[in-house]
């Protein structure tokens, strides 16, 4: 489908010519030369926003004039201008996990339309969709030739009927494609294949259009494609549908921090230990809702894989993206990576004329800046529990053993018997180490690195600790084509690290379960196992349901770990393993040269690699080739699965919205605390059969066996709202010493969440749930607000919101509140028996203030000033519809 361009964009119109080929862009300096503004300063992220806003001028429904000069304001202001602008990215990037119950919304939004009255087809994405699945391989076997095809096995057997849906969406629905399982991580598929830097696309009047790629993702790790100046971020699946459905995104022109790069990296550092410092110091800066740009001198040396996993952990560090402008570096690996020299060529004088390319007089305005020197870096590990949590590698035994004694409080020195085995087991062992994620897999210098150790380790005659789970799990098949070239992967397989699959593993909970022997010996000893991941996560509950200390580090230190076998070791002067001579062995002693890695690099990751691996991307093998699926306009919904369901979010809506209400006498379904994430809101990874979820399947005749996760069963509501608030790790405040997914119900009795929500919504009572800072972290996850709804939830109260978060609750209809004055749920002394109304709401304005009055369980009252958290004109519609999808599906069906 053509892209539509404004009516008035034209008079910033130009042409570039590209090989004897003609090809229009919409010209920054020209809009400045036509008396725009002054757009000379701007950093290039935003530049990439305002031709987003040209381009869309006066198009008769988003952009005006006005909104273009507002990015004048922003540099004349220093780099501040919170003007409301409505942005439409070129394309949207899906996963399974998030992607099926967007698609899921799709089937049902056709039944909807046609229950209104309308046309199923006007449900259609009218930008490109292309879903990866990613998540659904788990780790069932390891450490054998056989662990891939078995686990390849495994994952279809429990899949199928997800992928026969997902078949079915790229038959019914246009603009759709997916790529089949066993490829890669989306991200890496994203940044090694899909993303172009520059598209390309026909208007409405046929001609050829050039614009800055962009995108967003329902994975809050899209960020990772800012690495190559691809402007792209995670949103809820909520949101995603409205854009692929040609809503624009409603947001604030964002703040721009600088952060300058300068120096070099020294011998034995690595590009994750530079991450994990950028993430400490970000964190630390605070710049939730901005963007982040890196710039200076020290971004010369620096090599794209480098930048994509400083881009590609922007969740962690709270930013809206990382974005690193078009250079030398990106064209470089462009070329590497396969794309069309004609591509090139494009993107080098797109960026030159538009004014996007970094060059030695780039010197643009930022609102903020702060600095590293890369010289600065030392080996470091994050953990246990963040991935601000930043670790120099020398004080790694010292912090394990005081996060042992302060934040656990167990001893060490407690040993337990492990039935069969010659071992015991205590706590600070390393249970699970595993190369996983698309963070560092996607850099050949730390892949190769970590087969130069394995190779180093195997010489001398080390291997794992027969404790250790370990796993090698690339982010996409070139991976394996490099170390196969490099004849590292026999390496890595001599001491455990085969491969087990292309996808998130481990990084997202599929860990799959350790032995059991293990897992029963450490819940007999209560003991602190540790994982040692290549990931972006390492929140609370999320990695094995065994395993509460969970660390991130560069792929060389997992070998390095695995070897060791335990975390209160000293890598940097303590012997890491001993020969079978007895001989100490160092970590030094395997840790390869900056020299060693680069020669491997240069020889083996080569352009005709990339090529061949992406050749045939969309195809799949004979397996996803086999899978049968129907080609019907509507989904026929069978009713026995217990993996896909029609959700209820459409059933009976009515032709035209309602207004929003006040909330009169709610009750406190959660009290929950600081840095609450979206893992904990909706965990992904597995259940229990004792859990509502688990219940709900016996009652199906699902075996325990079958279970899978709840990510892999986002198409099927009634497992996700069983599995809203059921993380292991949740702590309700209402409750003393109480893990888990528990709260009080109506009659004051200690019950699951899920159950309490249903006799409140049997009593026709709403409910709040209370939170403290940084409300909803982490992942992109559409069910953390989708399960918060069907709870019966109307609002949460907390004091502060992470960004995607409070965009799903507000996709939802569930409105955020931020408290207001320095109250917060411990200055209030809430205890979960409070009454709580809020006024004013139905006569809502952005960011308004409003009152709540509680009532306290002795009769008592309080009034507090909340502020609403609905930050946009747009939004409030929203919520007065129901949901951002109900607004536009009402719309389409008047269309």
């Amino acid at each position: 489908m053509p892209i539509k361009v404004g009516q008035d964009s034209a008079k910033s119109r130009k042409t570039l010519n590209i090989n004897g080929k003609s090809i229009s862009f919409y010209s920054i300096p020209a809009a400045q030369e036509a008396g725009l503004g002054d757009f000379s300063r701007l950093p290039a992220a935003l530049k990439v926003v305002l031709e987003n806003m040209l381009r869309f001028e006066d198009d008769g429904f988003s952009v005006s004039t006005d909104d273009i000069r507002a990015f004048a304001d922003w540099g004349a202001n220093g780099g501040k201008n919170p003007r409301e602008i409505a942005y439409r990215p070129a394309r949207v990037l899906m996963q399974d996990f998030t992607g099926v119950p967007a698609v899921v919304d799709l089937a049902a939004m056709r039944d909807g339309i046609k229950g209104l009255g309308g046309d199923a087809q006007k449900i259609n994405p009218l930008n490109p969709v292309d879903l990866v699945i990613d998540h659904s391989v788990m780790i069932d076997e390891f450490g054998n030739p056989r662990a891939f095809q078995m686990n390849v096995d495994r994952e279809y057997e429990r899949n199928m009927e997800r992928y026969q849906f997902l078949k079915w969406g790229q038959s019914a629905f246009d603009n759709f494609r997916v790529v089949p399982p066993g490829t890669g991580i989306c991200h890496q598929v994203n940044l090694e294949y899909l993303a172009q830097t520059v598209w390309t696309d026909t208007d409405q009047n046929g001609e050829t259009v050039a614009y800055p790629d962009t995108l967003v993702g329902t994975d809050s790790h899209t960020t990772m494609v800012n690495g190559m100046a691809v402007l792209g971020w995670g949103v809820g699946g909520i949101e995603a549908e409205a854009a692929m459905l040609g809503q624009p995104i409603s947001m604030l022109i964002p703040e721009v921090v600088g952060f300058e790069l300068t120096g070099d990296m020294v011998e034995g550092t690595t590009g994750t230990d530079l991450v994990l410092k950028v993430v400490e110091m970000l964190r630390e800066k605070g710049v939730v809702g901005k963007f982040v740009e890196f710039y200076g001198e020290g971004l010369d040396r620096l090599p794209l894989a480098d930048r994509a996993t400083i881009a590609n952990m922007a969740p962690e560090y709270g930013a809206t993206c990382g974005f690193f402008p078009i250079d030398g570096e990106t064209l470089r690996y462009m070329r590497t990576t396969g794309r069309d020299e004609d591509r090139i060529a494009l993107v080098e004088a797109y960026a030159k004329e538009n004014g996007l390319w970094r060059g030695a007089d780039y010197a643009p305005i930022y609102t903020d800046t702060l600095s590293l020197d890369m010289g600065t870096i030392v080996p470091a590990i994050s953990g246990p529990k963040r991935p601000q949590d930043f670790v120099a590698l020398t004080d790694a035994k010292a912090t394990f053993l005081r996060e042992m004694e302060e934040t656990f409080k167990r001893p060490m020195d407690k040993e337990v018997s492990v039935k069969g085995e010659d071992y015991t087991l205590s706590s600070g062992d390393v249970v699970i180490a595993s190369i996983t994620s698309c963070t560092n897999t996607s850099n050949p210098y730390v892949m190769i690195g970590a087969g130069l150790v394995a190779r180093k380790a195997a010489a001398l005659g080390l291997d794992r600790k027969p404790w250790v789970k370990t796993s090698l799990a690339p982010g996409s098949q070139v991976v394996t084509e490099y170390l196969e070239a490099a004849g590292l992967q026999d390496d890595l397989d001599k001491i455990g690290f085969n491969l087990v699959g292309y996808g998130c593993t481990t990084c997202i909970g599929n860990s799959g379960p350790i032995q059991a022997e293990l897992s029963e010996a450490i819940a007999d000893g209560d003991l602190v196992a540790v994982s040692v991941l290549s990931g972006n996560r390492n929140f609370e509950g999320r990695i094995s349901p065994d395993v509460r200390a969970n660390y991130l580090a560069s792929p060389p230190l997992v070998v390095a770990y695995a070897l060791a076998g335990r975390m209160d070791i000293d890598l940097t002067s303590e012997p890491l393993a001993q020969t079978p001579e007895g001989k100490d062995v160092y970590l030094k002693d395997i840790w390869p040269s900056t020299q060693e890695i680069a020669e491997i690099v240069e020889k083996t990751v080569t352009r005709e690699a990339f090529v061949t691996k992406y050749a045939d991307v969309f195809k799949g093998d004979d397996k996803w080739q086999s899978v049968e699926t129907s080609d019907s306009e509507t989904y026929d919904w069978p009713p026995t699965s217990t993996y896909i369901q029609n959700p209820p979010y459409f059933r009976g809506m009515a032709p035209e919205p309602g207004t929003i209400s006040n909330i009169e006498g709610a009750k406190v379904l959660l009290i929950l605390g600081d840095m609450v994430t979206t893992d904990h809101i909706s965990p992904a990874g597995s259940f229990a059969q004792s859990s509502p979820a688990g219940q709900y399947l016996m009652d199906r005749q699902v075996e325990p066996r079958e279970f899978n996760s709840y990510g892999s069963r986002r198409g099927n509501h009634e497992i996700m709202m069983r599995g809203t608030f059921a993380n292991i790790r949740i702590r309700n405040e209402m409750l003393d010493g109480v893990e888990g997914g528990y709260t009080l119900g109506p009659d004051g009795a200690q019950t699951s969440v899920y159950e309490a929500s249903m006799a409140y919504q049997g009593l026709g009572t709403p409910l709040v749930v209370f939170g403290g800072a940084q409300y909803g972290a982490g992942s992109s996850r559409d069910w953390a607000a989708k399960g918060t709804a069907l709870l019966g939830v109307k609002a949460v109260i907390a004091e502060s919101f992470e960004r995607i978060h409070r965009s799903n609750l507000v996709g939802m209809g569930v409105i955020p509140f931020e408290f207001t004055g320095g109250d917060t749920r411990k200055t209030l002394g809430l205890k979960g028996d409070e009454t709580v109304s809020i006024h004013g709401l139905n006569t809502i304005e952005p960011l308004q203030e409003v009152p709540c009055d509680i009532t306290y369980g002795d009769g008592t009252t309080k009034t507090i000033t909340l502020k609403c958290r609905i930050d946009t004109a747009p939004e409030i519609e929203y919520v007065e519809h129901g949901g951002v999808l109900h607004y536009v599906l009402r719309n389409l069906a008047k269309a």
